[in-house]
């Protein structure tokens, strides 16, 4: 089905609602390597005209890749709730849109609708958003999850710990955590991605990850971010998994080029629930995603980025993860060029996700030849804190000298936290008072390393 609209005189023409989506989307660098997207501000503008026309039920009902080919969209339509779905049923696009921005779509109805939001949908009425939409609507939208504490409560900002190293010292990482623990970050996740992916070395890097957090009764989760199939040979030798973690993408050829299957998951899934190490919950699943993914796998199906980054989310929905998060400038200028484009795509990401019921956090990130710097994600981590993000990736110095990427701080956890007044994870701020780590106030003791017993183990006479 084609559709049409007319600027200043001018008609303009889409010629499937793949093509309309794509043109309605704000600019970057990732449509345009792909062909996709408006030839000109005045052909986006006149798609945004016809897309707030569309309505809901039309998206529902076209597919954008094919129900037999791929399993991606067959769990988007398989799953969908139309009892849920029924109260927005009526509305159109743009009409979705003003909804959302109204006092009636409160957090209980906004969590009342998801199971009936599909990602196309979601995808739909953020280009008719501003920045200042997307985190306003977000904003409004609480997702919890538990396992050894809760994440996503109103008036937290959990983070995970990301201790790489570069040939995966044991005792590098050590120190690393034990640095992000003493700014009171890791929360979300003591995460490590490993240089060497194999399952000795998971095995070793879990084992050593579970004896710290075993020793100091750390209310936390550990995770080695290998290949999900690693994972599940981990827990057959009876390693220490928490969370099984996996990148996942928007359709199933994408998810190919990862190496997984749904049918994969749910198999990881299921080894991880039977291991029975959550005390608070069961939500054991992570997951990372990323604008950009199925078009540099050359299986985007002529989607544009957003909205197949968005269909990553059904995926994730459907297996109830702990926590998931874009890497939302990861993996490179060629998707996201520059600072406008990342703070852009994270706002994106973020509401999207909350939209479907997902938990969602960022890694606020961008490699070093895009035209961003930390300027610019010092934007995106305040703007996200304002729209009520689940977590943040936190690294020493903000520089991941594994992944050779720049990311947050420790520091940057710190600022945020103060500036907002948002707390880590309560079962986690309470452990870090237990261990004489934070004042009267909740700030942590920084300046003085004698304080607190995890703090003595850091310090020289310690």
């Amino acid at each position: 089905m084609a559709y049409s609209s007319s600027l200043d005189g001018t008609r303009y023409r889409f010629d499937d609602l793949r093509t309309l989506l794509a043109a309605a989307s704000p600019a970057r660098s990732g449509d345009s390597l792909a062909g996709l997207g408006a030839r000109s501000d005045a052909e986006r503008v006149a798609a945004r005209y016809a897309l707030a026309d569309l309505p809901l039920r039309h998206i529902l009902d076209t597919a954008m890749v094919p129900y037999e080919s791929d399993d991606v969209t067959r769990l988007i339509v398989d799953s969908h709730d139309t009892v849920a779905f029924a109260p927005i049923a009526h509305l159109t696009v743009g009409g979705f849109r003003d909804w959302l921005l109204s006092h009636a779509a409160d957090e209980a109805t906004l969590a009342a609708i998801a199971p009936g939001v599909t990602p196309e949908m979601a995808a739909a009425a953020s280009k008719l958003m501003r920045n200042q939409d997307l985190i306003r609507v977000a904003s409004k939208i609480r997702v919890v999850t538990r396992f050894r504490n809760t994440i996503g409560l109103r008036g937290t900002l959990a983070s995970r710990l990301q201790p790489n190293h570069p040939t995966d010292d044991m005792r590098g990482i050590a120190v690393s955590t034990l640095d992000g623990l003493l700014y009171g970050t890791g929360d979300a996740v003591i995460g490590v991605n490993p240089a060497t992916d194999s399952v000795e070395n998971g095995i070793a890097l879990l084992d050593m990850l579970d004896q710290v957090r075993s020793q100091y009764g750390i209310p936390t989760q550990t995770c080695v971010l290998t290949h999900v199939t690693n994972t599940i040979e981990i827990i057959a030798r009876g390693g220490a998994v928490d969370l099984v973690f996996q990148s996942i993408a928007g359709t199933e050829d994408a998810n190919r080029s990862f190496g997984v299957s749904l049918a994969v998951l749910r198999e990881a899934q299921d080894a991880a629930l039977s291991l029975r190490r959550g005390t608070l919950g069961d939500n054991v699943m992570y997951f990372e995603t990323g604008q950009g993914a199925a078009l540099s796998a050359g299986a985007h199906h002529g989607i544009d980025q957003q909205t197949v980054e968005a269909r990553a989310y059904a995926v994730a929905r459907a297996f109830r993860p702990l926590l998931v998060n874009t890497v939302v400038g990861f993996i490179g200028p060629e998707y996201l060029y520059d600072g406008k484009q990342i703070i852009r795509a994270g706002l994106e990401d973020h509401f999207c996700a909350k939209l479907l019921g997902v938990p969602m956090g960022c890694d606020v990130c961008y490699t070093n030849h895009a035209e961003a710097d930390q300027d610019d994600m010092d934007g995106l981590m305040t703007l996200l804190t304002v729209a009520g993000v689940n977590f943040l990736i936190v690294v020493p110095g903000a520089d991941d000298v594994m992944l050779s990427y720049q990311s947050l701080s420790f520091h940057d956890m710190l600022t945020l936290r103060g500036l907002f007044g948002v707390g880590p994870a309560p079962e986690f701020a309470d452990w870090l008072d237990r261990m004489d780590m934070r004042d009267t106030d909740g700030r942590m003791r920084l300046l003085d390393p004698q304080h607190g017993r995890l703090a003595r183990l850091a310090s020289p006479h310690g």
